[in-house]
């Protein structure tokens, strides 16, 4: 099931909470994953590839338990410090959790799984990685 939607300001969010986006969203997004020691960090930018986006994420967590969290607690940061909800996939079984925040794009992977898919090599020109 393919994620449709875009995040969007939760209802009952705090009105006082700070709107974030572009820039500002990737940086939160990074620090809530680093928080939470996900591995082998990618930083994909998007602009002029999709409108889908501006960026994509693309973490792995060493275990399904630590896919899950790693999901789990960016979805709580973003709903609870700026009333963001985010579009989730995934996250349940563990191998693989796609968060949708608007702006970010954010797949955790087991690294087996990630290996796997290597969404990576879709998205970045041959021979080049970002941290």
């Amino acid at each position: 099931m393919a994620v449709t939607d875009t995040a969007e300001i939760a209802p009952h969010a705090d009105t006082h909470a700070p709107r974030i986006g572009g820039k500002d969203l990737l940086d939160q997004v990074l620090d809530s994953l680093s928080d939470d020691k996900a591995e082998n960090v990618i930083t994909i930018e998007l602009a002029g590839k999709s409108s889908m986006a501006d960026y994509m994420v693309v973490a792995s967590g060493r275990s399904t338990r630590q896919v899950a969290a790693i999901a789990t607690n960016l979805v709580d940061r973003l709903k609870q410090d700026y009333g963001l909800l985010s579009k989730t996939e995934g996250k349940d079984a563990g191998d693989w959790a796609l968060i949708d925040t608007g702006d970010v794009i954010v797949h955790i992977f087991r690294p087996e799984v990630r290996d796997f898919y290597q969404i990576e090599k879709m998205w970045l020109p041959n021979g080049t990685a970002q941290a």
